[in-house]
């Protein structure tokens, strides 16, 4: 076993180059730092540092065990740190920034046993219609939709698969499409310029078929307006089917799946947070986020 101030001595003056330096750097004595550099010296055998005019350099074996040395002392502090967070209360402010699209279908509902759970924290819940720039250590994101170039760590949850729908009404008037070639002859509800890109609708047996979607008189930013609208009967829209589920279980008669054995392309659900060491309280969290995902996400390509 080495030693871990014979390692941080070692890895410290080849970084410095001087005794003198390193010594002041870690706050001890010059012999001290000394003898520590001879003891992992003798332990492993072989000289790790030798005199080179006024600086110490490495030997050949002091370069090899170099890249350990520093492997060891990460793989220590990682250790001491997941020991810290055991002492560490989850408890203080907390934030989650959640995507919209899943406030009221998952996490508005769940986020209440969270908070059962760790009477010490104090949560703020943040709608978002945007993806947040940048996000503190005390704070997660919950994401529906592609997330882009962002500085944050992406952790896949699931991929939602999509679908048409459309109010029973609305198809009783306009009548109900047989292929994605009869969307042309429909009202469209457009979802942050969706029709302005073509959408690839799939099919099991039948392949790919590409969709101009027709212009949309209305246009909404936000999924649950979208679904608000198709419900009252104004046109046809892409819906997860998750998210269409939840409402036909609620209200049958309000929602119909169009082409159903066509699918939309998939959007992905995300949780994203800052990189680097993590406190206990927002570990706590991502694990229950993880924990309370609805059991039919497990079942979408990728989730």
């Amino acid at each position: 076993m080495h030693d871990a101030d014979e390692l941080i001595a070692f890895a410290d003056v080849m970084a410095s180059g001087s005794l003198t330096l390193s010594a002041r750097r870690l706050g001890v004595a010059k012999s001290t730092l000394s003898r520590r550099l001879q003891q992992l010296e003798t332990r492993l055998g072989q000289p790790l540092m030798r005199r080179q005019s006024n600086r110490l350099a490495p030997t050949e074996a002091g370069r090899v065990f170099h890249d350990y040395c520093l492997r060891l002392i990460a793989l220590a502090e990682k250790g001491q740190q997941a020991l810290d967070e055991l002492r560490e209360d989850i408890s203080g402010e907390l934030t989650l920034e959640v995507h919209e699209a899943l406030t009221r279908c998952w996490v508005g509902p769940a986020i209440e046993e969270f908070m059962e759970r760790h009477p010490g924290l104090q949560l703020s819940l943040v709608t978002r219609e945007r993806l947040p720039e940048n996000a503190t250590n005390g704070s997660v994101v919950a994401w529906y939709g592609d997330t882009g170039n962002t500085p944050l760590r992406q952790e896949p949850v699931a991929r939602l698969t999509r679908g048409l729908y459309a109010h029973p009404d609305y198809l009783a008037r306009h009548g109900t499409p047989a292929h994605p070639r009869d969307l042309d002859d429909h009202a469209w509800i457009d979802l942050l310029g969706e029709t302005n890109r073509e959408l690839v609708l799939r099919h099991p047996r039948l392949g790919e078929y590409d969709v101009r979607p027709p212009g949309s008189r209305l246009r909404v930013d936000r999924l649950v307006l979208q679904s608000d609208a198709i419900v009252r009967g104004h046109g046809l829209g892409v819906l997860p089917v998750w998210m269409a589920g939840r409402r036909q279980a609620a209200h049958p008669d309000q929602l119909v799946r169009c082409l159903p054995e066509w699918e939309a392309p998939a959007m992905p659900v995300s949780l994203l947070y800052p990189h680097g060491h993590r406190p206990r309280k927002v570990t706590a969290l991502l694990e229950f986020l993880r924990e309370a995902r609805p059991t039919d996400w497990h079942m979408t390509p990728g989730g």
